[in-house]
């Protein structure tokens, strides 16, 4: 099951290369605007966040960097990705807003609405793995009144529900 372009899980009949196209489309016209650099290594970092709708870990992304690298030198190309090239890739999505860090995990997934500021909240399913964001303004009301209530000051918000995915739940019923 994977997460819609519209933020939901979307069904069998998600188009993920479309999907993939769009994200990165919609990254190269965000970084243009702000006059950043998606350089080709965060592109590709970019793409393979994008890879699936499931939340991928930074080693994760360093192997597949890495399995890309072995391929290309096969053919008189480019040299081995070092750990901290990844992480400044992946910060660098991270601050322009076109990924976002999935907390619980220790991963991370691409951003529906990148490059616009905003607090996302996360569905992630327990049984495919995948994770779709979720933007709900009442429930960001309900936590700024509460906080407001309690006398604290937000800085940031990170909400994380797991559960299953309407395909998993549907499996789980037929069995």
């Amino acid at each position: 099951m994977a997460a819609g372009p519209d933020g939901f899980f979307a069904g069998s009949d998600h188009d993920h290369g479309t999907c993939v196209s769009t994200a990165l489309d919609s990254a190269v016209a965000v970084c243009a605007q702000r006059g950043v650099r998606l350089t080709p290594l965060r592109r590709q970092v970019l793409e393979l966040v994008w890879q699936s709708h499931q939340p991928i870990g930074a080693y994760a992304v360093l192997d597949a960097l890495q399995a890309n690298r072995r391929d290309e030198s096969r053919e008189g190309k480019s040299a081995a990705v070092a750990p901290p090239t990844v992480y400044r890739a992946l910060e660098f999505l991270l601050g322009e807003r076109l990924i976002h860090r999935i907390e619980s995990l220790n991963a991370y997934i691409g951003c529906v609405h990148p490059g616009a500021r905003h607090a996302a909240q996360f569905l992630i399913c327990n049984g495919c793995g995948s994770a779709a964001e979720l933007e709900s303004e009442t429930l960001l009301t309900a936590i700024d009144s509460a906080a407001a209530d309690a006398g604290f000051a937000i800085e940031r918000v990170a909400v994380e529900v797991a559960g299953q995915c309407p395909d998993c739940r549907e499996a789980a019923d037929g069995a």
